[in-house]
């Protein structure tokens, strides 16, 4: 018999929790008080479900931090891994290539906004931020304009916990630790309706005008803007106004600044189309993007950008041109090839137009949640979609840090069976985009309860 299957479900999570307090170091994590607490540790999955050491199930509202789309322990994706198991599990791709890796990136080039015609491998979102910017600024370089060396994103903004990627990020929670570290950039307000002194429309024009009046002043000098396309994620789910990032696009062109677009959170189905910029038909100089690529199964990132900036980089060795930029597990075969039976899962199983129904579903279901005496906004795209919890309703009053009460309302959730968790005051809801409307509606009434019983006390 295995011997951890004969140890008491008490006694192994208290020896786990023992083991997590002497050797791990969580992410994003106030170990202090995660240790005081009694932290989940999860060892399996089924469907929308994570279940722990103890053997209890909790709806999975988190996405396993907005990865998951097709549910965990899906048999295709686990035979996908196990056949290309059977060949190879890696093989560097500096200087060579490998099957997954070629055969991915030609259905990501016909999948993704036209135009983008190249692929570069990496392994996590903010490693395809970085591998963004690095082009950016390079491209222009080789094309002889070396003053275009700086880059402008939006306050508020989240890419990735890298150097690079914090140095276009705006969260100061997250970042302002690190200022010392990293490179000076430029920055533009991303439109908030909701925390705005006037209509939507009238926030979405505010912005437009300062991004406007920035390329007018610096544009010679900036290599590219880059954004969250309609919804920065961390900086709280902020959904943009209609049209305003085809009208940020239109923006770019003018003044010769290269778009990039940030879709590690918002693509492959989350916002409701494959990628986000497909709503307003953007076509971005350079996309990055990671999460569902691989289901939630596996490690893989991608930067695609234009042939145009492509051919920037390619000359003789002596021109030392070459893009001097790689990871050692870069197009790891197994991750591709789980990467691949996601996209036929996608298409077998029409999970786009699943997507479209569970949005049509949650326009109702989020109803109740609304209505109540501390719900600020909900605000949401697709499968992607935060509560904002504040003191007054009318006056929109938000909770002070001090009152925790975002952490307060995921703990009473987990307390009832669903995982999800706080940014600030917003409370996120990212399931796994297979969730059914039952599942939906169950994972909802928790949330509800949950939202109702700590603020209404």
């Amino acid at each position: 018999m295995n011997r951890q299957a004969a140890v008491p479900a008490g006694t192994r999570y208290a020896e786990l929790l023992e083991k997590n307090r002497r050797y791990l170091w969580n992410p994003f994590t106030q170990m202090q008080e995660y240790l005081r607490e009694e932290p989940l540790i999860i060892e399996r999955g089924e469907g929308v479900r994570l279940i722990d050491v103890n053997g209890r199930a909790y709806y999975d509202g988190n996405a396993s931090v907005w990865l998951n789309v097709h549910g965990h322990n899906r048999k295709e994706l686990n035979d996908a891994i196990q056949e290309q198991l059977g060949k190879i599990a890696h093989s560097t791709l500096l200087g060579m290539a490998n099957v997954p890796a070629i055969e991915l990136a030609e259905r990501l080039v016909h999948i993704t906004p036209e135009g983008l015609e190249k692929v570069f491998y990496s392994d996590s979102g903010a490693e395809s931020v970085e591998i963004g910017l690095k082009m950016a600024f390079l491209y222009w370089k080789h094309r002889g304009r070396p003053e275009k060396n700086t880059f402008l994103s939006m306050k508020n903004a989240y890419h990735g916990d890298t150097v690079g990627a914090v140095s276009v990020g705006g969260i100061d929670v997250f970042h302002s630790a690190f200022d010392s570290l990293l490179f000076p950039t430029e920055k533009v307000t991303y439109p908030h309706p909701y925390r705005f002194p006037g209509t939507e429309a009238e926030c979405a024009q505010h912005c437009l005008d300062e991004l406007e009046r920035k390329l007018q002043e610096k544009g010679d000098r900036i290599a590219g803007l880059i954004v969250e396309p309609l919804v920065q994620g961390a900086g709280g789910i902020i959904t943009m106004p209609d049209g305003f990032l085809k009208e940020t696009e239109r923006l770019c062109r003018q003044y010769d600044v290269l778009l990039l677009t940030d879709e590690v959170a918002t693509g492959f189905g989350r916002t409701g189309t494959m990628f986000a910029c497909d709503r307003e038909g953007v076509k971005p100089d350079i996309l990055m993007a990671a999460k569902g690529i691989t289901g939630g199964y596996l490690p893989i990132a991608v930067t695609l950008t234009k042939d145009e900036i492509y051919e920037a980089f390619l000359g003789d060795y002596a021109e030392v041109k070459t893009f001097f930029h790689g990871h050692s597990y870069t197009g790891n075969q197994l991750g591709c090839a789980v990467a691949l039976a996601n996209l036929d899962l996608f298409e077998q199983e029409r999970l786009l137009d699943h997507i479209q129904e569970s949005d049509s579903f949650l326009h109702t279901a989020f109803r109740p949640i609304e209505d109540l005496s501390h719900v600020g906004e909900v605000r949401r795209r697709g499968l992607m979609a935060g509560v904002e919890l504040v003191k007054d309703k009318d006056e929109k009053t938000p909770y002070s840090y001090e009152e925790l009460i975002g952490v307060r309302v995921c703990r009473r959730a987990k307390e009832l069976g669903l995982i999800t968790r706080p940014l600030g005051n917003v409370i996120t809801f990212l399931p796994p985009l297979c969730a059914t409307q039952e599942e939906l509606s169950a994972m909802l009434t928790i949330l509800h309860r949950a939202i109702r019983e700590v603020t209404e006390r």
